[in-house]
């Protein structure tokens, strides 16, 4: 679905990289959480899949026909832009020439959201806000989704639906999910492999042994408080 080979990245052009000597191969139907430290890079690789952004060396190759992407902030929540739900999904079912208006409500339905089409996007809770945007990515029927950070500013109810939701879609819809995660716990409990960025480099794991290490990690801070 997705690979990297040797990929460098840098917003200069030059030393220092952002991601050195990246390798990187998810396959289909893999639910992949991109983890690490503020500033290691990982909103970086997304934006690099994305085509946002040119790598300094090496290539990425997309085998995904089609890409939803689920951005970290809602922008018309902070500007206060005048816009519902139903017309925010209706712009980009025209943007994608999609001719069927239904896909709107189907989708509205499938993220738990029936009953808000016409709803402000400004006045939704984080957790509604959010659902909100992934109904939109999937207007395209992605075969690869992409989401940045899901569970911010999301409280800890919305954060368990919406991360059923997105493992539902990638065990019964079969949609490769990648996934910025601050969350760990999250990321443990429904990744099927995590991929760790540290200091421009990155490894693959399980989500047990990923578990294992975050867990003695933890244990070493509290001994250390």
């Amino acid at each position: 679905m997705i690979r990297a080979e040797n990929l460098f990245f840098s917003y200069t052009g030059s030393r220092p990289f952002v991601l050195d000597g990246i390798n990187l191969d998810i396959k289909d139907g893999e639910y992949v959480s991109v983890v690490g430290e503020n500033g290691c890079g990982k909103s970086t690789l997304m934006r690099l899949i994305l085509k946002f952004l040119k790598p300094t060396r090496g290539t990425i190759v997309l085998q995904a026909k089609r890409i939803g992407y689920v951005p970290q902030k809602n922008d018309f929540s902070s500007t206060g832009f005048p816009i519902t739900v139903y017309e925010m999904l209706n712009s980009y079912r025209r943007l994608l020439k999609i001719r069927d208006k239904d896909i709107i409500q189907e989708n509205l339905g499938l993220v738990g959201l029936t009953g808000f089409s016409g709803a402000l996007m400004g006045t939704l809770s984080g957790g509604q806000s959010q659902k909100a945007l992934i109904a939109r990515a999937l207007m395209g029927s992605p075969d690869l989704l992409i989401l940045d950070e899901p569970s911010t500013g999301v409280d800890v109810d919305s954060q368990r639906e919406i991360y059923g939701l997105i493992k539902k879609l990638n065990v019964e819809n079969g949609i490769t999910i990648v996934s910025v995660e601050h969350n760990l716990d999250a990321a443990i409990s429904n990744s099927t492999l995590i991929y760790h960025l540290s200091a421009g480099h990155g490894h693959f794991c399980t989500p047990q042994k990923y578990a294992a290490e975050y867990l003695r990690g933890k244990g070493e801070d509290d001994g250390n408080a």
